[in-house]
């Protein structure tokens, strides 16, 4: 058996813990924002506005802890309270360790309100509101699912919320300068373009974990070549395949020892013959098992046929003992399901076993 599982219950409440906490300190930041505009009944809103924040940072705390608890990647504990000293991705973690940093701030001042006095208090609790946009640039330069379409479509949502709090505030307060009101309405979308630049030029863009610091024993080998738009006709043309179709495997299997941060590495290596001959690469990264298996928690699989050209790249999206779905794409959006099951000879390293390729949705 080469694994067991996917991705851990950590893995996953690590990230559902942080786009928890995205959502939740969207909403606080839009209320504080529309403070003064709130309509009625202003004291469900300002109850909400007092414990949102509560709620949010109690998902922070969780997200922290599972990160750190998960193990994928070489995260200690004082990373999350000393910002820009990880090993992995030190800037854009670092974000979220500040983010984090300032929370904790305004927990410690509200707590000792009647000591500071309110103004000290208030001039904390606005960083409540820095913290918004650092958290926001954490996770689009840290988050392993920053480019899933779900999240950017969250993230911009978001993002939207708070830029129409602003605006909405700026354009109903009385008394507001005509100069300054022309300044931040003009600010706004200025700032939205520099996000969206920045977005699209970098988390968006193919090879941005090597370049925002991941330990390049992470990252999929082939993943760290960057990625070339231009291509000749012939790579860039896929012949018809008749689908569904059976092909055999043959190939070898290696397992590399757990590095420093505790992630092994299995490659398969095959080719396949049949009614399409092809070439198969599949990398799985994971935690070794007692048994001698794998807990997958990331993947990189490759498949080519023959004299197509196209490279179909993609992630394993179910893993149980020996048999591997995995689903991929080409350049042109085309989806494949790839069903493998495999014969291993543990003491040869060699592969056997049979392919099938279908179309499939994503």
């Amino acid at each position: 058996m080469i694994a067991s599982t996917g991705p851990t219950t950590l893995w996953y409440l690590s990230r559902g813990t942080g786009v928890v906490s995205l959502l939740l300190l969207t909403a606080a930041v839009v209320l504080g924002v529309a403070g003064p505009l709130r309509a009625r009944p202003r004291v469900l809103l300002a109850g909400l506005h007092r414990n949102i924040p509560l709620l949010a940072i109690a998902f922070v705390v969780a997200h922290v802890l599972t990160t750190v608890a998960d193990g994928y990647a070489p995260i200690g504990v004082k990373d999350a309270v000393i910002p820009f000293l990880s090993p992995y991705r030190p800037v854009w973690l670092g974000l979220g360790t500040v983010a984090f940093d300032l929370l904790l701030a305004i927990v410690v001042t509200s707590l000792l309100r009647a000591r500071i006095g309110l103004r000290g208090w208030r001039a904390v609790h606005w960083l409540a509101y820095l913290s918004w946009p650092v958290a926001l640039m954490h996770g689009l330069g840290t988050g392993t699912d920053g480019k899933s379409t779900w999240l950017v479509m969250l993230t911009v949502a978001c993002t939207l919320a708070v830029a129409a709090a602003i605006l909405l505030r700026v354009l109903l307060t009385p008394g507001l300068e005509p100069a300054r009101r022309l300044v931040a309405l003009g600010a706004v979308p200025a700032v939205l373009l520099v996000l969206f630049i920045w977005a699209k030029s970098g988390p968006l863009q193919q090879g941005w974990a090597l370049r925002a610091g991941t330990p390049t024993s992470l990252i999929p080998a082939a993943s760290q070549r960057p990625s070339t738009k231009a291509g000749t006709a012939a790579q860039q043309r896929t012949p018809a395949t008749p689908l569904p179709y059976t092909a055999s495997v043959s190939g070898s299997l290696s397992q590399a020892q757990a590095n420093s941060s505790g992630i092994a590495t299995v490659q398969i290596d095959a080719r396949t013959s049949g009614p399409i001959a092809g070439r198969l690469r599949a990398t799985l990264y994971g935690v070794p098992l007692e048994n001698g298996g794998l807990s997958m928690q990331s993947s990189d699989v490759a498949y080519a046929t023959a004299g197509s050209g196209a490279a179909y790249r993609g992630q394993v999206v179910s893993l149980a003992g020996t048999q591997i779905t995995a689903v991929v794409s080409d350049s042109a959006g085309r989806h494949l399901r790839l069903d493998l099951a495999l014969q291993i000879n543990s003491s040869s390293g060699s592969v056997g076993g049979t392919l099938r390729v279908d179309h499939s949705a994503a």
